[in-house]
């Protein structure tokens, strides 16, 4: 197989082909490798590039950086934006990075996600759909995987809310309201990875993808497949955190709605349970209401495709930002980083479930969505 030297797509993502496998290294270390912009733009030209290239068997996405995959969509960005009262560019924004997610998910060559370090937000966009595409996603030893977007104000979006609906149980639930960041034994037991790797190993086998002769994108599936199941994760994914609290997250966030998880939470008396009840509850005390009940209806209303999720989720970030708790949450957490944020609902008993239906109401007729074609 050919090898060409690597090329900058841009200044933080690097794009290039080396033995049949087209490689997309992160490259925005400073940022935790934060989408912007130019990466998502560059990215979705290097898939474009190689879907119908002989030459290009599978795609693997990686982060030269030890500490993070990605953390996320770049939400400085979306809030100065949205600041200076340039509503398109925000649009904009969404628009380029859901298209880039069903391209991913709708792949037709295998993709493989190293997800190291945080993975988060945006990073879960672009590396949850490679299972969809006979690739793999891949968790390290230093894994930390979350949605945390009810922290900032916003939902679990990038068509997340697809995969958590498809966890067992009420997990889904638990982990779109809560934000709560897991690792990789509790990213397995979820289904929301498929093989582990010890990020030590992790050149070598960059290496050997470079080196090692392949006929078809299988063979590279299977080349790293290999090197997973020559490690175990510790703890085993059926004694993770996750598994362990899986009867309780089951008991608790399986309720109707978000009071009700609260109230639930709150009457755990079981003196066995009643920390783990009491830091749920708190955690759920310190996200947005609104948020909240609007991340649980996403994963309720997750059954459809996916390019149904992502026209819903581009929808929510129109309403997210112009009526809902965006723009104060990113403000709070993120910029002043006052942690005091003024939440449009001061208590989750304040939200009606009008308020939650009224948030995704699309802004577009539906033959002008700016994602009307997505297909699957």
């Amino acid at each position: 197989m050919s090898t060409s030297e690597p090329r900058l797509a841009s200044d933080e993502l690097i794009a290039y082909v080396a033995n049949g496998i087209g490689f997309i290294e992160l490259n925005r270390p400073k940022a935790l490798n934060a989408l912007s912009l130019d990466m998502m733009r560059a990215m979705q030209a290097a898939l474009d590039q190689w879907r119908d290239e002989p030459g290009v068997l599978a795609v693997v996405v990686r982060s030269t950086s030890e500490r993070a995959f990605c953390a996320g969509g770049d939400i400085r960005y979306l809030y100065d934006a949205f600041r200076r009262g340039d509503g398109d560019a925000v649009d904009t924004f969404f628009i380029d990075e859901y298209r880039l997610d069903h391209a991913i998910f709708t792949y037709t060559k295998p993709y493989i996600a190293l997800m190291n370090g945080i993975v988060m937000g945006g990073g879960m966009g672009i590396s949850q759909g490679a299972h969809r595409t006979g690739g793999l996603r891949v968790v390290t030893s230093s894994t930390r995987m979350a949605m945390p977007e009810t922290r900032i104000g916003l939902f679990p979006d990038v068509g997340a809310g697809w995969f958590l609906a498809r966890t067992p149980g009420a997990i889904g639930r638990y982990l779109a309201v809560t934000g709560t960041t897991i690792g990789a034994a509790d990213a397995l037991y979820a289904g929301l990875a498929d093989a582990y790797l010890p990020d030590e190993v992790i050149p070598a086998l960059i290496d050997r993808l470079k080196s090692q002769t392949f006929e078809q994108g299988a063979e590279v599936v299977a080349c790293v497949r290999q090197e997973a199941d020559a490690h175990r994760v510790t703890p085993l994914p059926d004694v993770s955190p996750l598994a362990d609290a899986r009867m309780l997250i089951d008991k608790h966030f399986a309720r109707a709605d978000v009071a009700q998880i609260i109230r639930s939470l709150d009457l755990e008396g079981d003196c066995a349970y009643a920390d783990w009840a009491e830091q749920a509850g708190a955690m759920l005390r310190e996200r947005s209401p609104l948020s909240m009940a609007v991340s649980l209806e996403v994963v309720t209303r997750a059954e459809g495709t996916m390019a149904e999720c992502l026209r819903r989720d581009l929808d929510l970030t129109r309403s997210s930002f112009e009526r809902g708790d965006a723009p104060e949450g990113i403000r709070a957490r993120i910029i002043d980083k006052d942690n005091q944020p003024h939440w449009r609902f001061a208590r989750i008993e304040d939200v009606k479930r009008a308020d939650v239906d009224a948030m995704f109401d699309s802004p577009w007729p539906a033959n002008e969505h700016p994602l009307r074609d997505l297909q699957g």
